[in-house]
């Protein structure tokens, strides 16, 4: 993802681009349980007959069959992985700089996906007529059924090529896009009754048992969500993004921006100078792990390295953009609970 001043981006821009809260602090899109519903060893065998799934804009996608040619924004695709299910292309963050997986890869082999674009804005138009797909899925983060990195320029050619998914992550809790993202494996002809199916959503629900338990024991810390970019610090606020707002409805007591920084960002976060970067008092800090994000352990500033929660080594990874499988969302709920467990009160 571009990373860019807030100044030049579109609010779409704004949840790509690395410097502003990447999709971190600006991801921070979260919601409700009422909120629209809607590979491992799980091959899916993909099931006989009419293809139909009604996506989180209200869309009813219907094929001959079941979509064997998918491309899929990468986080996308690598929850379906998880499910058994492959795709043939990706687009999103997939390889870093040195040709490794992107971590929004998961455990895909992207050496066996053709990628489209790697970064924000960019899509081969040509590859993807060339991989004739059946559908295209990506993730939404706002209201109007925007699908996440498809390019403003070419969704219109993009889309005549084949019908589109939408899965909503937007203004809802962490379980609603799961829920959905399992509906769509099984639609596809995922094995949902596999062991390691199973038994990653029973580890997912017993992670998330254990974080309400640390917060209820330990209301007093106060947990902040951060990204970093050469010029910014951002700060997340908890009402948009799947997962802080999960966080939240467990009992996580998290800092939140200032009402009127949120207003300019449309509730997403705040900037910070890294002069200004102890404005808000925090005992753990939560950062972005994306690529497009500065990691903490490459952060040079004084002012962050003068936080009380950093100097009591109290900073743990966000997963800023969870990939919607419950085997990839049992890691970061239980690394918050544990932060929360040993946490002590430095603010």
């Amino acid at each position: 993802m571009p990373n860019a001043t807030t100044a030049r981006l579109s609010r779409r821009g704004l949840l790509a681009a690395g410097g502003a809260l990447g999709l971190g602090a600006v991801l921070t899109a979260c919601g409700d349980d009422d909120a629209k519903d809607g590979g491992a060893d799980t091959k899916g065998a993909a099931k006989s007959g009419p293809w139909s799934f009604k996506d989180d804009r209200g869309t009813t996608v219907e094929l001959d069959e079941a979509p064997k040619n998918i491309v899929a924004f990468t986080g996308v695709a690598a929850a379906l992985y998880d499910y058994g299910i492959e795709v043939k292309g990706v687009f999103g963050p997939t390889t870093t700089k040195d040709g490794k997986a992107d971590v929004q890869a998961g455990d895909m082999d992207v050496s066996k996906v053709t990628v489209l674009g790697n970064v924000w804005d960019q899509f081969n138009v040509e590859k993807y007529a060339a991989l004739a797909p059946d559908v295209l899925i990506s993730t939404m983060f706002d209201d109007a059924g925007t699908l996440w990195y498809v390019p403003e320029a070419s969704k219109d050619k993009i889309a005549k090529l084949a019908p589109s998914v939408g899965i909503s992550v937007f203004d809802r809790q962490l379980t609603a896009p799961l829920q959905r993202m399992w509906e769509l494996a099984e639609s596809l002809g995922a094995d949902m009754t596999a062991a390691k199916v199973t038994e990653a959503k029973k580890r997912f629900e017993a992670a998330s048992e254990r974080l309400r338990k640390a917060a209820k024991a330990k209301p007093e810390i106060k947990v902040l969500v951060g990204s970093a970019s050469p010029e910014l610090f951002y700060v997340s606020g908890s009402n948009l993004s799947i997962d802080l707002e999960y966080f939240k409805a467990l009992g996580v007591n998290f800092v939140e921006p200032t009402e009127a920084a949120k207003k300019a960002t449309g509730g997403w976060f705040e900037s910070l100078s890294w002069e200004n970067v102890d404005k808000h008092k925090a005992d753990v800090i939560m950062m972005d792990d994306r690529s497009s994000a500065i990691q903490p352990a490459d952060i040079t500033e004084a002012t962050w390295k003068q936080l009380p929660a950093v100097k009591a080594g109290q900073v743990i990874a966000r997963s800023t953009e969870p990939i919607l499988s419950y085997d990839k969302c049992v890691a970061p709920v239980e690394a918050l609970a544990e932060a929360i467990e040993k946490a002590r009160k430095v603010s």
